[in-house]
């Protein structure tokens, strides 16, 4: 009697074919977003930052925000973009996180084109 080979499992190969289109579009877009390079955006000093600040939750604009931070390949991250919802001692809060005021390493205004002007 002859004994049958012993099982091998594929683990994710098999399963390869189950992904959506769309999951695996949302995924190349993911790793695409962390391959790109955000370019470094000149150290704006303290009284410089503080004035944008101001300014920004005077007249309610919208701003962008570079932090210090950087991804574990020496990258910038994404700038962090929206009106000043709230603030403190430490820092502001912004598209509903806080940003500490010695993280900031630039800010400045942005204009948000409203859904209106768009063009399909």
């Amino acid at each position: 009697m002859r004994t049958p080979p012993p099982y091998e499992d594929r683990k994710l190969l098999k399963w390869n074919g189950f992904y959506l289109s769309e999951h695996t579009a949302q995924m190349d877009a993911k790793k695409a977003a962390k391959a790109y390079s955000w370019p470094a955006k000149p150290t704006l000093s303290p009284t410089e930052i503080d004035r944008i600040l101001y300014e920004a939750r005077l007249k309610d604009k919208s701003i962008a925000i570079q932090k210090e931070e950087v991804n574990e390949e020496g990258h910038y991250l994404p700038d962090i973009t929206g009106k000043i919802q709230g603030y403190d001692t430490l820092g502001i809060y912004i598209a509903n996180q806080k940003i500490d005021y010695d993280e900031i390493r630039n800010v400045e205004f942005i204009t948000v084109k409203k859904w209106s002007s768009l063009e399909g």
